[in-house]
């Protein structure tokens, strides 16, 4: 047996206003909070012991996962005291672990939505002998990533900071934020303060001679730390491209929870979902849209690629593309919201007030 610990103690500032009120692996995505996709996923690869490494907002996540039993695991809780970075939080609940030293533990970042082949790392970092595999993914445009170049093994040979120049791009591989750890690597990572993984702890075992695998899947990826990411990555759950064992039966363009009430006439396409209690009006179209818990979108309203938080209204007639709207907010009617706008968590935006764009 696998075990695993889930980092999800971030403040997901990226991501704001949809993490005032909801960590971010708890903001739904395809009708369930994102951090379903990554306990069932999984579960699906045979791990049945999930650690949660909580910290901001931390007194969600129990309430609503209990014991994880309802998944067919078993979830404990840590929660960090103080911000410990990723190294640190991983050290800091290494006492729920029942590995043994030399075992693998399964580490995942809460906010990447991934096809990893889960069971496959695990059977690479074992066949290496490794003492950490990496999940690598290959992007276009590595510039906003660190690299990590590997060689014809696929052992990492070097961690190397954001590229500053063409010169400086020597691979397209970038740490995807999936690991496996032998247990003992865990206990040597020190406790009590701070520490990055990514910036103190890969680099100080590849300086030491550590064995680190690299494993290149390029399976769906995609980092949700961003509005249009999440948006994006709920649309794909919906139409399939993105894998989940939550989502069941046919995909397509729309996934409207029971509880939620959809007007004949209203258009819901490009991976749309609705949440339980929300209400779409008479000729109202959303497309590629997030749209949580009891908001209302009145009649004629065109909503593409946006987020619609909990509770909120969106007037007769206005337009939003590309924007975010926080719990409780009001949008009048005909107002148009464009390019990234935020709208913050029980504003008020009066009838015809905003023909506004952004770039932030």
């Amino acid at each position: 047996m696998t075990e695993a610990i889930l980092l999800v103690g971030g403040k997901g500032t990226r991501l704001r206003p949809l993490t005032v009120n909801t960590p971010k692996p708890m903001v739904p995505a395809a009708g369930v909070p994102f951090l379903t996709h990554q306990l069932a996923r999984a579960r699906a690869a045979g791990v049945e012991h999930i650690v949660l490494a909580t910290s901001y907002l931390a007194e969600v996540f129990e309430p609503y996962f209990g014991d994880g039993s309802s998944l067919g695991l078993r979830l404990e809780y840590v929660t960090e005291r103080e911000p410990l970075g990723t190294g640190g939080a991983i050290r800091n609940v290494a006492d729920r672990l029942e590995s043994g030293p030399g075992d693998p533990v399964l580490i995942f970042n809460g906010d990447i939505l991934t096809g990893l082949d889960i069971a496959g790392l695990v059977a690479t970092h074992r066949s290496a002998g490794a003492d950490v595999s990496l999940h690598l993914t290959r992007v276009e445009d590595p510039r906003a990533f660190g690299l990590v170049p590997t060689d014809a093994d696929g052992r990492v040979t070097a961690f190397l900071e954001k590229p500053e120049s063409p010169e400086d791009i020597v691979t397209d591989q970038i740490n995807a934020g999936a690991y496996v750890f032998n247990r003992s690597v865990i206990d040597s990572i020190p406790s009590d303060r701070p520490v990055s993984v990514e910036r103190e702890t890969f680099p100080g075992l590849l300086a030491d001679g550590a064995h680190l695998q690299g494993l290149v899947d390029s399976t769906y990826w995609l980092d949700l730390g961003t509005p249009q990411a999440f948006v994006r990555g709920s649309a794909d759950l919906v139409q399939g491209r993105a894998p989940s064992p939550v989502v069941t039966g046919r995909c397509g363009d729309r996934l409207v929870l029971e509880g939620a009430h959809v007007a004949d006439d209203a258009k819901l396409t490009g991976g749309t979902a609705v949440s339980a209690g929300a209400v779409i009006g008479s000729g109202a179209i959303v497309d590629g849209s997030t749209v949580l818990q009891g908001a209302v979108i009145e009649p004629g309203a065109v909503i593409s690629h946006s987020l619609i938080g909990a509770g909120a209204v969106i007037g007769s007639r206005t337009v939003l593309d590309g924007a975010v709207i926080g719990d409780g907010a009001r949008i009048g009617a005909d107002n148009e919201l464009r390019h990234g706008a935020r709208v913050w968590c029980d504003a008020v935006i009066p009838d015809g007030a905003l023909r506004f764009s952004s770039d932030q």
